[in-house]
């Protein structure tokens, strides 16, 4: 028996343990679904992956076939990427990055890039391709039937759209060729007379075949060789084929083509033509790198520049005003149905919103008719049968212009004013009431500065908005009145996005998508340089918080 001495410390005592947590049991049956789900993902992503890869394959074969190299590398290098983060276990943040990354490239950076490439070429009507293709072009606009040809016995032929020609020549050879293959010798079957009528992997035309595609047909040219200058084969009547061959002959070794009816010599002029010593010009010519010419081509020629500056000016003052106008409007609204003690206010503010409902196309649409000078409600309602040309004239066009935009602006600023001034506490309003302010100063010093901490950046992507409104130019003037003087197909009412648009599709002028290009980039540059400095300048505001 032990003894414990008084006044001696207690012998210490061992804690309590707790006993161990009882191991959590994973039924078999969750085993199984959590490898179910892996495996249905892993094939969900197999099977993605290989719609990407055939896609991607498919793109890099036609590269190939055009001999894009640069781009067939790009394609290559991205669709390795793209197996790279997704087959690889890891790297979860490129997973989700890598889509948008892609999209972005694509759409943006992509479509930026090549604008800027053509601005600096002569891309346009009669300079869209290579200078083979000009010159195989050129042969085959001058196409002048041989008098002496052989007849060859045709049978015209189709696979997956394109058209070619199957011929028996004299010699009773049979050939078969298209636009873009010359003719080569076939094993083909043929009718009791000898004729070639039918080739594996080709549907030979019926006669109401060739009736439907008398047109098409009649167009074709098959060449003879890879020789331009030995000819092609054309028919006038689907059944018989003769031998063409052009007025214009071109020297590979001089590499100029010569007229054979006149004996001009038509030589390469360095601007992506071929050019006479009288300065005539061969159509098409092929695109080339130009360097500034664009540029300064927009700046230099009198008959571009007035026009550009012109609609410049209209741009600028365009956007402004309607920004203005529709803020302004936008802003008195907002305040009159904010007032406290106004009945009905979310009936006014539904009405007010409605024209923002609507599409702007339809809109604008709607208000051509509207203004009408014959027939529309303005001069035959409103103003008793009047005939003012709204849209004709060039200062009424642009006055219905902003009246148009001032109706489909205002209810997206009434809007954000509305919520502006929600935001804004009313216990500084009370308290400068209370120390003697009266309403008007209470807006101007406290109310309206605070409404532009936030307003101030929606200004700013509004002005952009209409620097760049192509839809409601478009729709209700098509940038009309036009002015004939000018060099290029510019009205009274374009504005540089407009302007661009008739310059690069237009068929007053001819398509110019350099001179097109170099405009867009000059919008780019001033919306971006106008966006900085507004960005900049609202950052003042952000003190008043």
């Amino acid at each position: 028996m032990s003894t414990t001495t008084p006044g001696a410390a207690a012998p210490e005592t061992a804690p309590p343990v707790d006993p161990p947590a009882p191991r959590p049991r994973t039924s078999g049956g969750s085993a199984r679904r959590s490898r179910g789900q892996s495996l249905r993902g892993l094939l969900i992503k197999i099977v993605l992956l290989g719609i990407v890869d055939a896609i991607a394959l498919f793109a890099m074969f036609v590269l190939v076939m055009q001999e894009s190299w640069l781009v067939f590398g790009i394609a290559a290098v991205v669709t390795v990427v793209i197996n790279l983060i997704y087959l690889r276990p890891g790297w979860l943040p490129a997973k989700y990055l890598a889509p948008g990354v892609f999209f972005l490239a694509l759409f943006q950076i992509f479509v930026v890039g090549y604008s800027g490439y053509i601005a600096f070429t002569n891309y346009g009507d009669g300079h869209n391709s290579t200078k083979e293709d000009a010159i195989e072009s050129i042969i085959a606009n001058s196409l002048t039937r041989v008098p002496d040809s052989p007849t060859y016995r045709l049978t015209v032929v189709e696979q997956l759209g394109t058209y070619g020609f199957l011929v028996t020549d004299p010699d009773g050879e049979t050939l078969l060729g298209t636009p873009d293959q010359p003719l080569d010798e076939v094993d083909a079957e043929e009718d009791s007379t000898g004729k070639a009528v039918g080739v594996a992997g080709w549907n030979s035309l019926a006669f109401g075949d060739l009736l439907a595609n008398q047109s098409l047909i009649a167009d074709l040219s098959v060449p003879l060789s890879d020789d331009p200058n030995d000819g092609a084969l054309r028919t006038p009547d689907g059944s018989n084929a003769y031998v063409y061959t052009s007025d214009l002959v071109y020297d590979e070794a001089s590499d100029t083509f010569t007229d054979t009816t006149g004996g001009t010599v038509y030589r390469d002029g360095g601007e992506g033509a071929f050019v006479s010593d009288a300065g005539q010009e061969l159509q098409p010519g092929w695109k080339i790198d130009v360097g500034f010419d664009n540029f300064v081509r927009a700046f230099t020629n009198e008959d571009i520049r007035g026009p550009l500056l012109s609609v410049t000016v209209w741009t600028f003052a365009f956007a402004i005003l309607s920004v203005a106008s529709t803020f302004a409007l936008g802003l008195f609204l907002a305040i009159v149905f904010n007032a406290p003690h106004m009945r009905g206010k979310k009936i006014y503010r539904v009405i007010m919103v409605l024209p923002y409902a609507f599409p702007g196309f339809l809109s604008a649409l709607v208000f051509l008719g509207l203004f009408n000078q014959q027939f529309g409600f303005f001069n035959q309602v409103l103003l008793g049968g009047a005939s003012i040309p709204w849209l004709t004239d060039p200062w009424l066009a642009k006055f219905s212009i902003l009246f148009v935009n001032l109706w489909l602006g205002f209810p997206y600023m009434f809007l954000i004013c509305t919520g502006a001034l929600q935001s804004i506490p009313e216990e500084l309003a009370e308290a400068a009431t209370v120390d003697g302010a009266r309403p008007w100063a209470v807006f101007r010093l406290i109310k309206f500065p605070l409404l532009l901490v936030s307003v101030a950046p929606l200004l700013i992507s509004s002005f952009a908005f209409n620097f760049n409104n192509f839809n409601l130019i478009y729709m209700l003037t098509g940038g009309g009145p036009r002015d004939v003087t000018a060099g290029v197909d510019a009205g009274a009412t374009d504005i540089l996005i407009t302007l661009v648009y008739k310059v690069a599709f237009g068929e007053g002028t001819g398509r110019d998508y350099g001179l097109a290009s170099a405009f867009a980039i000059l919008i780019f540059l001033i919306v971006a340089t106008i966006s900085i400095v507004s960005f900049r300048k609202t950052k003042a505001l952000e003190e008043l918080n």
